[in-house]
């Protein structure tokens, strides 16, 4: 069995796949104090023991969650003389622009812990000042009594020679031999002091956090039976090994939500679709990501907190307060408004009985009859009447309306917020929402689908077999993957090839040490070629692939020009280009089991009930069928209107649209083009 599990912070999700047999079932458990205990408890309700499991791969918000709370251990930041606050300067910038007073969060490392050191490279790479092994051994002797054994080194232009802070970790190594010390010149090595620095103390912070769950999960892994890694799923759509986890833990801080844009991808892959919208709705926001040609968007312009950037490689996903739980209100102005605030899971939504009264995404969806009065098999009951009262207070009686119509409304809103967000990776990065398929996962992505499908005029609507935890499942689909770049500023008329044909040799001889490091065979391993380039005089550059061996730019300039312009409408031929980074990927490939493909049976979906839905498009609810997903075979049609309904998700199939279920079990819903 291969096994993939998803810690979220109120289910820990786990999927099971059969390497023989290609088939996949999946359980879902509470969240533990201890996320470990979730995961093993999650692991034995799938009645799949330890000893059975051939992989291990998982996707978790430990990282993210000890950087938005402070829960680290301590750490001190060596600096080079006079650049004590470059972290707490950042970029001047703030989140919300026009509120002067609102406090910006404090760096990871506080003041008294950043200490300082005479040294000095300059902007070639020339030591103008070494490291004073004196003044570096009276540094170590203060770590050892704070009893600090975490360590950030981050030095003025180290990206163009690392020596001096190679130097400063060799004496400290000396001193003090328990320490876990993270170099800039390693974790990320380019210009730009700020960014430098916050990502190597945003890694240096979370090593002992990442380091300490590894091993602790490892070490229960194996009591139980396990014998391969344990592998953790990272930022840019590849998984570490538990070594590498602890090492380049930064990487861990979007662990979470890459693993169900890589799903998403496989999803649409298996239906035919390379170019693909992932929307994966749940109870408090949607995160959605944009695939084109089979290749995930990614950027290196993200954070956890705003102003301490991470510039580790991470999928582009854009995340919203729009959820299940998101509560509609009514601002100032007297219109309706639809989240970010959300009911959360306690008290969560009004249906639900548990004291809350503002309406949400859920309690329209209840009301109007698109979900049913229990959830997830029966553990959760949705109170019908609850749900009208809050929607009645709360938006209907404000408004003048009845409250279906506000039901609708609530939802209509919602919609257009998550429509605006499918714009903003889309069409505002060149791309036409109408070439994709939309993919619906998560809890409530499904019941969302075909409306926002029609707003956008997306022409197929592609919902997973099982949406609610389509997350873990992609957390079985990736390989052991390592970024690696160097800082590599010509003019691109200056660059001998020869000399750039050898520097992507040293950055892939550095990959091949990784990868041997964390067990990988040299013949499962894949290496590309990256060149970062922009328009001189430019701020910000886009890679664009290489070959290797390298023996022309020429195709390189080309496809910068075109991709260029698609993604910021305009294009310079004739302007002169430079590069501004290259960068390696090497990735150790993983063995990949086969889904299982079903062929159609012949039989008919026959509904297992029925109630009154009330649909957009209709002004009153009719009675509507409800089939049962599990019930749902390859080739089978359901006719719209329809609801269909499973253990961690409901379909919502509207009046003039069919659902067809696939191969792979994929619901494919067609959407026709708008009058």
């Amino acid at each position: 069995m291969r096994v993939a599990c998803d810690v979220g912070g109120t289910f820990t999700d786990v999927c099971f796949l059969n390497e023989a047999t290609g088939t996949m079932h999946v359980a879902k458990t509470p969240t533990t104090v201890d996320p470990i205990d979730g995961v093993i408890a999650g692991i034995a309700a799938g009645g799949v023991n330890l000893a059975d499991i051939s992989l291990f791969a998982h996707g978790t918000t430990l990282a993210t969650n000890a950087l938005i709370t402070r829960k680290f251990p301590p750490a001190i930041m060596i600096t080079t003389e006079g650049f004590r606050d470059v972290i707490e300067i950042r970029r001047g910038t703030r989140n919300d622009l026009w509120d002067t007073y609102k406090e910006m969060a404090g760096p990871y490392i506080p003041r008294r812990d950043r200490l300082t050191i005479r040294e000095r490279v300059d902007y070639s790479g020339k030591v103008l000042v070494e490291v004073d092994e004196a003044e570096a051994r009276e540094v170590a002797r203060v770590i050892a009594k704070r009893g600090v054994k975490t360590v950030a080194i981050c030095f003025v232009n180290a990206f163009a020679n690392p020596a001096n802070e190679q130097r400063m970790r060799d004496i400290l190594e000396s001193a003090l031999p328990d320490c876990s010390i993270s170099l800039s010149s390693d974790i990320m090595p380019e210009i730009f002091e700020h960014e430098r620095f916050s990502t190597t103390v945003a890694n240096a912070v979370l090593s002992p956090v990442a380091g300490a769950y590894t091993r602790d999960l490892a070490t229960r892994m194996e009591e139980g039976g396990y014998t391969e890694d344990v592998l953790l799923l990272h930022s840019g759509g590849g998984v570490v090994t538990a070594k590498g986890a602890s090492k380049f833990a930064g990487r861990l801080a979007a662990s979470g939500i890459a693993a169900g844009a890589i799903a998403s991808r496989f999803v649409a892959r298996l239906s035919g679709f390379e170019d693909s919208i992932s929307l994966d709705m749940g109870g408090t926001s949607t995160d959605i990501s944009l695939c084109n040609k089979g290749e995930l968007s990614v950027t290196d312009d993200w954070h956890v907190e705003y102003g301490y950037p991470i510039k580790f490689p991470s999928i582009e996903v854009l995340t919203i307060g729009a959820g299940g739980g998101s509560l509609a209100w009514i601002d100032d102005a007297k219109s309706l408004r639809n989240g970010p605030q959300s009911a959360g899971s306690n008290p969560g939504p009004a249906c639900y009985d548990r004291g809350g009264d503002q309406p949400t995404n859920c309690d329209a969806n209840v009301l109007l009859g698109r979900l049913g009065t229990r959830l997830a098999g029966g553990a959760v009951g949705l109170d019908r009447d609850l749900a009208e009262a809050a929607i009645r207070k709360h938006v209907a009686d404000p408004l003048g309306l009845t409250p279906e119509e506000a039901a609708i409304a609530v939802l209509k809103v919602a919609n257009a917020n998550m429509a605006d967000a499918v714009r903003l990776v889309s069409i505002r990065k060149g791309h036409d929402p109408r070439d994709f398929a939309l993919v619906a996962f998560g809890g409530a992505g499904a019941l969302h689908g075909a409306a926002l499908a029609r707003d956008l005029s997306i022409p197929t609507v592609l919902v997973p077999p099982n949406p609610g935890v389509t997350s873990a499942l992609g957390c079985l689909l990736v390989d052991i993957t390592h970024d690696i770049s160097q800082m590599y500023l010509h003019n691109i008329d200056e660059i001998e090839l020869p000399d750039m044909e050898a520097a992507f040799v040293e950055l892939e001889k550095e990959g091949f040490d990784r990868l041997s490091n964390e067990g990988v065979a040299p013949k499962d391993m894949v290496f590309e070629r990256f060149i970062d380039m922009r328009y001189l005089g430019q701020w910000r550059a886009m890679a664009i692939q290489v070959s290797s061996p390298l023996t022309t730019l020429a195709d390189a300039v080309a496809s910068f020009h075109v991709d260029h312009g698609r993604e910021h409408n305009y294009s310079r031929p004739d302007a002169p280009v430079e590069i501004y980074r290259i960068s390696v990927r090497a990735t150790g490939m993983t063995q990949k089991a086969e889904f299982a493909r079903n062929e159609p049976d012949g039989a008919a979906a026959t509904p297992v009930g029925t109630r009154m839905v009330r649909f957009d498009e209709l002004p009153e609810a009719i009675e509507t069928p409800i089939y049962d997903r599990d019930r749902l075979t390859a080739g089978m049609r359901v006719e719209g209107p329809a609801i269909i309904e499973q253990l961690d998700s409901t379909i919502l199939v509207p009046p003039g649209i069919s659902a067809d279920v696939d191969p792979y079990l994929t619901i494919r819903m067609d959407i026709p083009p708008a009058d």
